[in-house]
C-alpha cells in the first residue's frame, strides 16, 4: 500500500475500501474471541457505503479538511488490522474496545468536515458515530452497545481523547466556520475548538490572533440555545486553561454580552453565572459588572430563584462585586441588602454615612424594612447615631426613621435602648444638633404606637414637657406619640399622670392653632383624654374651648377632626343641663343632624368613628327627663338618622343610637295619652294610629319607635353574631311592653319574628343582656297563645341558663321556668 499522504482522495477512499474489506475478512476466518469479532465485524462493515457515497461525491476530491480527516481514519483501519490479526494477545477485549471507540473518533471528523453533503450521508455518518462511541465489551466477550442512550455528548467525547493518534484536518478551518457557519457547522466547529483546547493542542497566542474570544461572544449574541450554552462552555475552558485569555473577556462590551445571558433559560444562566465568577478575581471585571445595566439585578434574581447552583453561584459574584460600595447599594435597590448591612456593621466611617444615606433615601416596601431588620440594619444605625459625629447622627436616624415603619423593627429600636437617646437629643439646646430633632421625633412617634414603649418611664411627661419649647414639625410629632402612649390598654396611669400635671391647661391652646396637622393632633390626645374624667372636663375646657370645639366641627373639612371634636363634647357629662343648655344655643345639633345628612356612605374608619361621635352626643340631647329638649331633637330629625344608624353603623353607632331611641320611646305612651285627651274631638286619621300605644302616634311628635320603623333593624341586631349592642337594643324593645301596652307590644314583637332572637340573647348575650332578655320574655310568656307557640323553644335554653348561668339571673329563670310550668313556684330557686 502507498504512503497514505501521497494518495489522491479517491485513491485513498479505495484504500480505505480494501482495509475495511480486509479487516472483515480476518474477523470471519478468526477462530478465536467469535463474539467480539462478529460485533467488529458488522461495525466495521458499515463504513463500506459511507466510503462509497463519500468516493462518489466528486466535489469533496479537492476539500483538505476532509482528505486529513479520511487520512485520519485511514490509520485507525489500519490499526484495526493489526490487532484483528492477533485475537490471543494479553487484554484483546480492551484493546478492541478502544480501537473501535478511536474509530468513532476519527469518523467524527468526517463528519464535521463534511459539512456540506447531503443529509442523508450526514446520518449515516452520524449513526454509525454513535454506535461506535456506545460500544462497550464486558468480560465475557459479549457486547452491550447502548443504542438507546441518544448520541453521546461531542463534549464527552473531547474528554475520554488522551492521544494525539491522528492527524486533524486544519485549525484554520475552524476558526472559519467559527466565523460564519450556520448553527450546524459551527456546532461541530465548536467541539472540534473544545477538543483542541481541552488537549492543549492550540496556543494562547493563536486563541488570541485568531480573535476567538470576540467571535464567541459574538456568536453567543445570535446562535440558537444549543449553540450558546457549549459557547459558554468553551469561554469557561478557555479561562481556566489559558487565564491570559481572562483579560480579553474583561472587556465591558463582552462583558454586557455575557450579562443577556442571565435572564435564558435555566441552564445557560446557570454556565453565564459560573463563568463571570471565574472571571471576578480580575478587579476590572468587578469593576465594569456592577455598572452594566440589569446585571445586579439579574444576579439578585437568580440568586431568590429556585436554582441552587445557580443561586449559589450569584451569591458569590454578588459578594465580590460588594467589595465596590456602589455595586453594594445597587443590590440593595434590587432588594439584596446583606452587602449594605456588612458595610453599616463594618465598613468605614464614610462608608457607613453612604449607605445610611442611601438607606434613608429609598423607597421601602415592609418586606424590606423587615429583610433590613432580620439582617442587622438596626443595632449598627443606634450606634452610629449614639456615637457618631453630626453628620453620621443625621444620616443613621434617617434612616431608622424610614425602617422604623415596620412594628417589628419599633421593636428592635425599644430593644436597643435608643428611646433614652432620642428624648435627650430633644431636650438639647446645642444647635448644631437642632438639624437632629425632627427625625428624632419622628421615630419617637413610630415608637410609641408599641405598648413596650410603657417600659420606660416618665417618657409622657418629657414628652409633654417638650412641646412648647419644639418647631411645628417636632409639636406633631410628639402629639402623635403622646396619643399612641395615652391610647395603649395597659396606659390608664399614665393617663391619669398626664391630667394631674396639666396635660389639659398645656393642650387646649392647640386647638385655636392656625396648623391643621398640629390641632388634628391636639384634638385626638384630648378625645383619649377626656375619656377617663366626665365629671372633670367641663370645667377643664370651660365655655370658650366648648365654643371652639363647636366651630371646629361646623367648620373643619376633615372628618377626622370632626369625629374627634365631638367625641370630646360626647364626653361632657349628660347630666349637666348647663352644658347642654350651652350646646343647645351654639346650634350644636343642627351642625350634627347635617354633617350625619350629608356624609359619604362609603364606611372608612373615620367615617365610623365620626358616626360614633354624633350617636353619643345624642344621647345627651334625648334625654327621658327633658320632653322638650326631645322634642326639639326629633324635630330637628334625630330620630330617622338614628334608625339608619340601627342598620349602616358600627356595633358602637347602633348601641348608642338604640340607647337614643329607647329614651324617645320611654315618653312616647305619656304623649300619645295627653295628645289623645287633647285632640279627642277630632277623628285619628288610620295612619296616625299606633298598634302598640293604641293611639295617635308620630315620629316628631310622640317619638313612636313602632311608628319610626325601628324595631325590625333593632331584631335583625339581635339576629347577627355580634352581642355588643344586645342590651341597648333590648332596653329600646322593653319599652314596648310597660304597663298597659305590655299586650299589644308583645304581639308586635312576635309580628316581627322578635321572640326567637330574644331567646338567642339567652345563650350568648352579657348578664345585664340576659337579665333584660329575661324581663322581656316573662311579659311575652304572659300571654298564652305567645306561651305555648314559644314557650318549647325557650325550655333547653332556660334549664341550661338555670343550672349553668350567672347566679344573678337565677331568681329570673326560675320565675320563667314556673311560668311555662317547668318549676313550682315555691322552689328553691326563689
Amino acid at each position: 500500500m502507498k504512503h497514505i499522504e501521497k494518495l489522491s482522495f479517491l485513491e485513498i477512499v479505495s484504500e480505505l475500501k480494501e482495509l475495511v474489506h480486509e479487516v472483515i475478512s480476518l474477523a470471519q476466518n478468526s477462530e478465536t474471541q467469535r463474539e467480539v469479532l462478529n460485533e467488529v465485524e458488522i461495525l466495521v462493515g458499515k463504513f463500506d457505503p459511507i466510503l462509497d457515497d463519500l468516493r462518489d461525491n466528486i466535489k469533496f476530491k479537492d476539500h483538505p479538511p476532509l482528505k486529513k480527516a479520511v487520512e485520519s481514519l485511514g490509520l485507525e483501519l489500519k490499526r484495526a488490522k493489526g490487532l484483528v490479526k492477533s485475537p490471543e494477545a494479553k487484554a484483546f477485549i480492551k484493546q478492541i474496545e478502544e480501537l473501535v471507540h478511536d474509530l468513532g473518533r476519527s469518523l467524527g471528523l468526517v463528519l464535521l468536515a463534511s459539512l456540506e453533503v447531503s443529509t442523508e450521508l450526514k446520518d449515516k455518518i452520524g449513526e454509525l458515530h454513535k454506535d461506535l462511541m456506545s460500544t462497550r465489551f464486558d468480560m465475557s466477550s459479549f457486547p452491550s452497545t447502548s443504542y438507546d442512550s441518544g448520541l453521546v455528548s461531542e463534549l464527552e467525547i473531547e474528554v475520554e481523547i488522551q492521544e494525539e493518534k491522528r492527524v486533524c484536518f486544519g485549525i484554520d478551518d475552524v476558526a472559519m466556520q467559527l466565523k460564519y457557519g450556520d448553527d450546524e457547522q459551527l456546532r461541530y466547529a465548536l467541539l472540534e475548538l473544545n477538543e483542541l483546547v481541552g488537549g492543549k493542542r492550540v496556543s494562547s497566542e493563536w486563541i488570541s490572533d485568531e480573535g476567538v474570544i470576540p467571535i464567541l461572544f459574538n456568536r453567543l449574541s445570535s446562535s440558537n440555545s444549543d449553540n450558546r450554552l457549549s459557547i459558554l462552555q468553551l469561554l469557561r475552558s478557555i479561562a481556566s486553561d489559558y487565564t491570559d485569555n481572562k483579560e480579553r473577556m474583561a472587556d465591558v462590551g463582552i462583558l454586557s454580552v455575557l450579562v443577556k445571558s442571565l435572564v435564558r433559560d435555566e441552564e445557560e444562566r446557570k454556565e453565564a453565572a459560573a463563568l463571570l465568577l471565574d472571571l471576578s478575581d480580575l478587579q476590572s471585571v468587578r469593576r465594569r459588572l456592577g455598572r452594566i445595566q440589569g446585571c445586579i439585578v439579574m444576579l439578585v434574581a437568580l440568586l431568590n430563584g429556585d436554582d441552587v447552583v445557580a443561586s449559589s453561584h450569584a451569591g458569590k459574584l454578588l459578594n465580590a462585586l460588594s467589595s465596590n460600595t456602589q455595586n453594594a447599594l445597587h443590590m440593595a435597590e434590587a432588594g439584596y441588602f446583606k452587602p449594605l448591612v456588612q458595610y453599616l456593621k463594618e465598613g468605614s466611617d464614610m462608608s457607613k454615612i453612604l449607605m445610611a444615606t442611601a438607606l434613608s433615601r429609598m423607597e421601602l416596601t415592609d418586606q424590606s424594612r423587615s429583610s433590613l431588620g432580620e439582617d442587622g440594619a438596626i443595632e449598627p444605625l443606634v450606634r452610629m447615631f449614639s456615637a457618631g459625629k453630626l453628620e453620621a447622627k443625621l444620616s443613621a436616624l434617617s434612616a431608622l426613621q424610614n425602617l422604623s415603619n415596620l412594628t417589628e423593627n419599633v421593636q428592635r429600636l425599644i430593644s436597643s435602648g435608643i428611646v433614652a437617646s432620642l428624648l435627650q437629643l430633644l431636650f438639647s439646646v446645642t444647635s448644631v444638633l437642632m438639624t437632629l430633632r425632627e427625625p428624632a421625633s419622628a421615630i419617637l412617634a413610630r415608637i410609641a404606637q408599641s405598648e413596650s414603649i410603657l417600659v420606660n418611664q416618665d417618657v409622657a411627661q418629657q414628652m409633654l414637657s417638650l412641646l412648647n419649647l419644639s418647631s411645628p414639625v417636632i409639636q406633631n410629632h410628639l402629639l402623635q406619640a403622646l396619643n399612641s402612649i395615652a391610647s395603649h390598654s395597659r396606659a390608664s396611669k399614665v393617663r391619669r399622670k398626664m391630667k394631674e400635671n396639666g396635660a389639659f391647661q398645656l393642650l387646649v391652646p392647640f386647638l385655636m392653632e392656625t396648623n391643621v396637622k398640629i390641632r388634628s393632633s391636639a384634638l385626638n390626645l384630648l378625645y383619649t383624654l377626656s375619656k377617663d374624667l366626665p365629671e372633670e372636663l367641663t370645667d377643664q375646657l370651660g365655655e370658650t374651648y366648648i365654643k371652639i370645639l363647636i366651630s371646629i366641627i361646623s367648620s373643619s373639612t376633615l372628618d377626622s377632626e370632626k369625629a374627634a371634636a365631638i367625641g370630646i363634647l360626647g364626653h361632657l357629662p349628660s347630666s349637666d343641663k348647663k352644658v347642654t343648655d350651652m350646646l343647645k344655643r351654639a346650634n350644636l345639633l343642627p351642625i350634627l343632624v347635617s354633617i350625619m345628612t350629608s356624609r359619604s356612605e362609603v364606611s372608612t374608619e373615620t367615617t365610623c368613628w365620626l358616626a360614633e361621635s354624633i350617636t353619643g352626643v345624642l344621647i345627651r340631647f334625648t334625654n327621658p327627663s327633658d320632653k322638650k329638649l326631645q322634642l326639639y331633637s326629633a324635630q330637628q330629625g334625630v330620630v330617622p338618622l338614628l334608625v339608619k344608624s340601627l342598620s349602616s353603623g358600627s356595633l358602637v353607632a347602633k348601641c348608642r343610637a338604640a340607647t337614643s331611641l329607647a329614651q324617645l320611646s320611654q315618653n312616647s305612651s305619656s304623649l300619645r295619652k295627653s295628645r289623645t285627651l287633647r285632640w279627642s274631638c277630632v277623628p285619628p286619621s288610620a295612619e296616625a294610629v299606633c298598634e302598640v300605644h293604641g293611639g295617635q302616634c308620630y315620629v316628631k311628635s310622640t317619638f313612636c319607635i313602632v311608628k319610626a320603623g325601628a324595631v325590625s333593624p333593632m331584631i335583625q341586631i339581635l339576629e347577627g353574631q355580634e352581642r355588643e349592642a344586645d342590651e341597648a337594643v333590648l332596653g329600646a324593645l322593653a319599652t314596648l311592653l310597660h304597663d298597659e301596652i305590655w299586650e299589644s307590644g308583645s304581639n308586635y314583637i312576635a309580628k316581627k319574628s322578635g321572640i326567637p332572637a330574644i331567646i338567642k340573647v339567652l345563650e350568648s348575650g352579657s348578664v345585664k343582656a340576659q337579665e333584660k332578655a329575661l324581663w322581656i320574655l316573662e311579659k311575652i310568656f304572659g300571654d298564652e297563645e305567645h306561651r305555648v307557640k314559644y314557650g318549647e323553644s325557650a325550655q333547653a335554653v332556660l334549664i341550661d341558663l338555670a343550672q349553668q348561668g350567672d347566679s344573678r339571673l337565677k331568681s329570673a329563670t326560675a320565675k320563667l321556668l314556673a311560668q311555662l310550668e317547668l318549676l313550682q313556684v315555691q322552689s328553691s330557686y326563689f
